[in-house]
This record gives C-alpha cells, structure tokens and sequence, in this order.
C-alpha cells in the first residue's frame, strides 16, 4: 500500500527545511539513515500515531532564478496541488504575508486538497499574535510552530494525520509493480519502451522530457506487471524552478507506489552522487532495488572496464550490498528483460516468510558467536524475534534494552539473516522492542 504524500511549501528563508528535519527527527526512529544517501535530504518517511506518509521538502517559491514571478508561483503551487495528498504551506510569523503567497493561497485555496498553513518562527506570544494575519490567506485555520526549538510540531503532526486520505485499498492484482526511476537522460524512457515492444513513452534527447508518470501494464510468463516510468531526478540545486521543481515528488509518488525500482545510470557517464541519492530514495521508501548500467553497447566493454563498473558499484552503494546489477542498453536491448525479470524475483522474494523456529535458531547461533556488547556496563539481553507483516521483510527482536542496540551489533544481525535467507535486491527492516511490549 503506497503511503500518502505530504508535500512543504513556501517562500525561501521561512524554515521549510528546519521543520522537515524537525517532523521527521521527532519521529521514533523510523528509518535508519542510510551511510552515503543522506546529503542534501529533502525526502523521508515520518510516522505520527501510528501512521505513516512520505514528507518532501521543497525550494523556495519567489527564488528569482525562477524567472517569471507569476509563472513560477502558478506552475508550482498547481503542480504541489496536483502530487501531495496534504500540503503544507509555510509562512513566517515574523515578516507578516507577502504578496507572493496571497497567489500562492489562492490557487491552494480553490484547490480541493487538503492544505495547512504553518506559521513558522512563533517563538513567543508575539509571534502567535502576529501569525493571526495569515486568517487572510482565507486556507483555514493556522497552525503557530517553531521550528527551531520544537513548540507546536506535535499539534501540526496531529492536523497532518487527520487531513491524511483514508489508507485506500489494494489497487488492481499485480506480480510486480515495477518503478524506472533515475537521472534525466539515462534512457527511462527507451528502457520502457523495449520491454513494451512500441513507443509507448515519448523518446527524446532532451533531459526532462518526461515530467509525468505513465504507468504501463504488460504481461510476461503469465504474469501480469505494472511498469512505471518516472521524471528524471535531478540534484537539488540544479532542479528548475516551475513544473520540473516537483519531478522529484512525481517521482516519489512513483516509488512509493511500486513494490521494487529499477534504477538506471548512465555507462557513459559513470555513477555520480544523484544515483546514489536515487538509490537512498527507494531505500527510504522500503521497495525493492535493481541497478540497471545503462548504454553499455556505448562503451569500450572490455574486461577492465566491466570490473572497473562492479568495483564501483561495491564502492559507491556499499550500503545496499544485497543490490543486484546487469549491464544493458535500452538502445539495442541488452540484457532489458533479463533485468525485469530480475526485479519480479526481488518482490517475490519480499515474501519470504521466515519461521519463528528458524529466527530463534539464527538469533541463538548469532549470539553464541558473537554476543552484544556491554554499554556502560550495562547487558543487553535479547529474549525473543518474529517476522511482523508488513510492506518489506521486517523482523523484531525483543530485548531488555532496546536503546542499547548499537548499530553495528544491528547491521551484524541482519547479516546474519541474510546468511540463511538472502532476501535478494531488497532491504529489510529491524525493530527492536522492550521485552515486555
């Protein structure tokens, strides 16, 4: 089930990046950062009273490299309208309202989304008072926070969950739904297009052609798949402003939505950070990933150059060691089946269902050989794990104390599943709660 998208509007300088970090840092720990698909994070997955949605931080809506004001203003705040089940519009309480986001609210405001207007840097009861201005906007009523020190983000939280659509039930039966995401120009598009056999998506040279999502059904060995091409992903301070500044939500929307990602890099080009960033976005999400080194008909494929890539790959996605890879070319269609067929394996996988007599064993063999280390003196017993239902393979361990876990000892753990059940091209997920929950 894909998790609702709350998008964070608003002018630049009002916090929007604070109170991101501030929502998704209050939560429980939630997701594990990720060593190397961290930096410039603008997309996470928060959990407020038991419920889960996607949070995207966005750019400034008046930045002047936007160009045109009107034109920026109108072809972001419809396109936040259009991706974001709930929008967050930011405001500062301190500067009052400016023209620009009396635009911005009037197109929100005929808009039949849900949107809240935050009046940011209410530090005090002047700030609160100051924030009453923001009633004008006419969006109903605002929400004072400061982002900064905290006050008021458990209030916001609570009018987030409860503006959330109701969870939607399973969408159509499918084997696999399968998203394509990477940078523009990587060939999405043409990847797309060999496995459907026609010119189902638009091709073209030109980065960005595709802004929109076209889901695409097909049917391979019987089973029925999903294919979902997406906006290129581009890095954030290269992102235009207008349609193209909402690509990366587009494309989360995809994401969360698929069960597994096929991820396209350029051969040409080598990977560089966005397809690692790329590859943290699925991982935040919790589907599937597949690596797809895109264009290799175009590149010496000699043996060093062949090892040079799986070297690089090892190094730079270290973090996703359980990923698998295969060389293509959508061009001539190398190795494009074989790839999809890869990525239906991963999410059937996904449903490998481990025994609670086989956890118990692993946990034991795990602790004999190599037991949790003390802190400050302190043991750390574990008593008891199971597999719990969920989207992606989650197991949790009960033990005395959870807090006490290090990450090491937790990345040890999953290791050692891993050991006896691969789980390939997927991650999974570790909870770790009191022995008495």
């Amino acid at each position: 089930m894909a998790r609702a998208v709350v998008a964070i509007v608003g002018r630049p300088n009002v916090g929007k990046s604070t109170l991101f970090n501030r929502l998704v840092g209050e939560r429980v720990a939630i997701v594990e950062d990720l060593p190397g698909t961290t930096r410039d994070r603008i997309y996470a997955t928060a959990d407020w009273r038991g419920r889960e949605f996607a949070l995207v931080d966005t750019g400034g809506l008046d930045d002047p490299k936007a160009g045109a004001m009107e034109a920026a203003v109108r072809a972001q705040a419809e396109t936040a309208i259009d991706e974001a089940d709930v929008v967050l519009f930011i405001v500062d309480a301190k500067t009052g309202i400016l023209p620009v986001e009396h635009d911005v609210a009037d197109r929100l405001r005929r808009s039949r989304k849900p949107v809240l207007i935050v009046a940011n840097k209410s530090d005090s009861w002047r700030g609160e008072a100051q924030a009453a201005e923001f009633y004008a906007l006419g969006l109903g009523d605002v929400h004072t926070v400061s982002a900064l020190q905290g006050t008021g983000t458990g209030d916001l939280l609570d009018a987030v969950v409860a503006a959330l659509p109701q969870e939607e039930v399973a969408e159509e039966d499918y084997a696999a739904k399968v998203a394509i995401i990477g940078r523009p120009n990587v060939g999405k598009s043409s990847f797309l297009n060999t496995l459907v056999g026609s010119e189902r998506a638009v091709v073209s040279e030109i980065p960005g052609t595709t802004r929109d999502t076209v889901d695409t059904a097909i049917e391979r060995d019987g089973k029925r798949i999903l294919l979902v091409d997406t906006a290129g992903i581009r890095r954030r301070g290269s992102i235009a402003h207008g349609i193209e500044q909402y690509a990366l939500l587009r494309t989360v929307r995809a994401i969360e939505r698929a069960d597994v990602a096929i991820l396209l890099i350029d051969a040409l080009e080598g990977i560089v950070d966005q397809d690692v960033h790329n590859a943290g976005y699925a991982l935040e999400a919790g589907v599937g990933l597949v690596l797809a080194i895109n264009k290799w008909d175009a590149v010496d494929r000699g043996m060093e150059t062949t090892e040079r890539f799986r070297a690089d790959v090892a190094r730079e996605f270290h973090f996703a060691p359980w990923m698998t890879s295969h060389f293509t070319s959508a061009k001539s269609g190398r190795n494009v089946p074989e790839t999809l067929a890869d990525a239906v394996r991963v999410v059937e996988s996904r449903h490998t269902h481990v025994s609670t007599a086989d956890l118990h064993r692993i946990l034991v063999d795990a602790i004999g050989s190599h037991p949790p280390p003390t802190v400050r003196g302190k043991e750390v017993r574990f008593h008891h794990v199971t597999q719990a239902d969920a989207r992606l393979p989650t197991f949790v361990f009960f033990v005395d104390r959870p807090d006490l876990v290090h990450f090491s000892y937790q990345r040890y753990l999953e290791n050692k599943l891993r050991e006896r059940f691969p789980f390939p091209g997927t991650p999974i997920k570790l909870q770790f709660r009191g022995a008495r929950d």
